[in-house]
């Protein structure tokens, strides 16, 4: 089945935007999942732009918050983040006043993780934003279809 889908407004110059055929692609399930993750994270960005928070950034967060003193290893690891990219993501947590790094009681070689009252206010003014966000799915899934799309999506992480 060719499918024909419409995003955004390409016309340009006065040239009418042209309705392209995507053909089979929007019955490919990994399509599907990065557009759908394209779109998700766009509406993120707009609803978070209070917090200035991108979606690595929150988890990240929300599991130093959940595991206070959680080393940075045992995070990347968690999260699915390449510790390079995770030293960035974590300075700029640190140089907001957000999260800091303690040495690790146990190897003082290893940095224990803590948010700082600013990065506990910050969570908490970002979990009431995600409240909001989380609701503009369900208005269009609705709670059932939502729970169902998140036990799918959970499915299509688990390994073996």
């Amino acid at each position: 089945m060719r499918s024909q889908v419409r995003r955004g407004n390409s016309a340009s110059a006065g040239v009418p935007a042209r309705q392209l055929s995507y053909g089979p692609l929007t019955s490919y399930l990994g399509y599907a999942l990065r557009r759908a993750q394209m779109f998700a994270v766009a509406e993120f960005l707009e609803a978070f732009k209070e917090v200035d928070l991108r979606p690595t950034q929150l988890a990240v967060l929300i599991m130093i918050n959940e595991n206070p003193g959680v080393r940075q290893t045992e995070v990347c690891e968690a999260l699915g983040i390449q510790k390079a990219n995770f030293v960035p993501l974590l300075n700029e947590l640190q140089r907001r006043g957000l999260a800091l790094r303690k040495a690790s009681v146990a190897d003082k070689r290893s940095s224990a993780l803590h948010l700082t009252p600013a990065g506990i206010a910050t969570l908490q003014r970002a979990l009431a934003i995600h409240e909001g966000y989380e609701n503009h799915f369900i208005a269009r899934l609705g709670k059932r279809g939502r729970d169902q799309l998140l036990a799918l999506l959970n499915r299509v992480m688990e390994v073996g």
